[in-house]
């Protein structure tokens, strides 16, 4: 399994993150989802990753810039074939790299509350994220679960 930058708007990509926001539609209301649209994802402040063995796509994440020493997990997604074979610690472990060697002294993640997130919130946990209130952009919200690591 290789883990590198690759562009949102691939086909398969562009399918893998369609499901990701179908779900998130599905488990929580409106107001509560924050996962980025491929558009959003080619940002700038965005480095967006893959992992694939052999060319075939088998998650993504994403490392988003808020400031000079803090950073954002985003568009954690591994797809229905490959759960299971530690894609997301893959993913998570590469986006935690490289915030260390970007000099960010913190990473910050939102996820939700339903149990639904709940392999999410392990993958998270077991990473040295812990629970932290709401940051950058985000308000309290009961939908929403905020985590952080400190990268010192």
């Amino acid at each position: 399994m290789e883990v590198s930058p690759d562009d949102p708007r691939r086909d398969d990509v562009v399918a893998l993150l369609t499901e990701h926001l179908a779900d998130m539609r599905a488990t929580s209301p409106p107001e509560s989802i924050h996962a980025l649209d491929v558009d959003a994802l080619v940002s700038p402040a965005i480095t967006f990753v893959t992992a694939r063995e052999d060319g075939v796509l088998l998650g993504c994440g994403a490392l988003k810039v808020l400031s000079d020493d803090h950073g954002e997990v985003k568009s954690m997604r591994t797809t229905y074939a490959a759960r299971g074979r530690g894609v997301a610690a893959a993913v998570l472990g590469w986006v935690v790299d490289e915030a260390r060697a970007r000099g960010l002294q913190r990473l910050s993640l939102e996820t939700g509350t339903q149990e639904y997130f709940g392999a999410a919130h392990r993958l998270y946990l077991r990473h040295g994220f812990v629970d932290c209130g709401p940051f950058s952009d985000y308000v309290l919200d009961p939908h929403s679960r905020f985590l952080t690591l400190a990268l010192k």
